[in-house]
């Protein structure tokens, strides 16, 4: 794969390209009235989206707002489905194919393959090749403050425009990063902005590793940790690091960065991770308890089924799987309340 986009736009435009888009866009979400409606009338849609972005007279449409509380309060900004279908064309015939390979290879977030699981057993790994090489080390763990609000839209593309000297591929892409008229900040509801947040954080990422030539940094989204062996070094890294971000990137760490012996163990991607042992954070630990007393409670009502039940906890499953959650599986899922 060349290392920059030259002339692919209309060479990955075609039929074939936005119906698997539309496909992958609505996977797992297809009784969902838009999806439904456009279903009934893909062709139509498809070919109409052909045209437009063939003519250029493609516009972003607006958003529905709405807010989520896990893990924490956000306001989400959900494109309309025909939107999420160009989204996904641009992700998978642009941005994934050449930024993604570009990445290093302890960046986690939305990667084939990678991962929060991934992410957390390689930080374990890490904890114990240090402790046999250092015996005492320090750990530097960093958190962007409200990143995705924060990201600056003119770096974004000066950024892009290093790898995709296709034009047309920039005029698109700037069509839905302005769909709202602000210079700062990326909507979290849109497909692209997850691939947008890690091509603008990989710049840190290389600084990190090519500049001050770090062995030790995992990144997921805007949660970093890194090992070293003193905590004058971690000290020097964080002030090098809080200069980049805020010189080169619009942004600043939050109040729970911090440094600390290797001892405590650090909290990364929701776990709370020494080099022996994984464990839910108390937090998630509160969250997966409540789900199961309203799953148990909505069974014995009758209104749905273990069947149901075990479907609706497969996400959390999923989270605890890795983690030493034996006592706490015991209990929530085999002792009576």
């Amino acid at each position: 794969m060349p290392k920059t986009l030259r002339n692919k736009y209309y060479r990955n435009l075609c039929f074939q390209k936005l119906m698997e888009a539309h496909k992958k866009a609505r996977r797992g979400k297809g009784l969902r009235d838009e999806i439904i409606k456009f279903n009934l009338k893909q062709e139509e849609y498809i070919y109409y989206l052909l045209e437009i972005l063939e003519n250029k007279t493609y516009k972003h449409g607006g958003y529905e707002v709405f807010y989520v509380t896990e893990p924490k309060l956000r306001k989400i900004e959900k494109s309309r489905y025909i939107d999420r279908v160009v989204h996904r064309w641009l992700v998978d015939n642009f941005l994934e194919p050449y930024f993604v390979p570009s990445f290093i290879n302890t960046s986690y977030a939305c990667i084939k393959g990678r991962g929060m699981h991934k992410a957390c057993l390689d930080v374990q790994k890490a904890m114990r090749s240090c402790k046999n090489k250092w015996g005492s080390y320090y750990i530097l763990k960093m958190d962007v403050t409200k990143y995705f609000e924060n990201i600056d839209k003119k770096i974004l593309i000066s950024i892009l425009e290093k790898k995709i000297l296709d034009k047309d591929v920039m005029w698109l892409i700037n069509k839905i990063l302005y769909s709202q008229e602000k210079e700062v900040g990326l909507e979290i509801g849109n497909y692209t902005s997850q691939l947008f947040a890690n091509i603008y954080l990989n710049e840190v990422d290389q600084y990190v590793k090519k500049e001050l030539g770090i062995k030790y940094y995992f990144r997921y989204m805007d949660d970093s940790v890194l090992m070293v062996s003193s905590k004058e070094e971690a000290k020097y890294c964080l002030e090098k690091i809080k200069n980049f971000l805020s010189l080169k990137l619009g942004l600043c760490l939050n109040k729970k960065t911090q440094i600390f012996k290797s001892k405590q163990g650090v909290n990364f991607c929701g776990y709370k991770i020494n080099k022996n042992r994984l464990k839910l954070r108390d937090k998630g630990k509160r969250k997966l308890k409540k789900k199961v007393k309203k799953l148990k409670s909505l069974i014995k009502e009758g209104k749905i089924s273990s069947v149901e039940a075990k479907r609706f906890l497969s996400g959390h499953m999923g989270y605890i799987k890795i983690a030493d959650t034996w006592s706490l599986e015991n209990k929530l899922f085999y002792r009576e309340n």
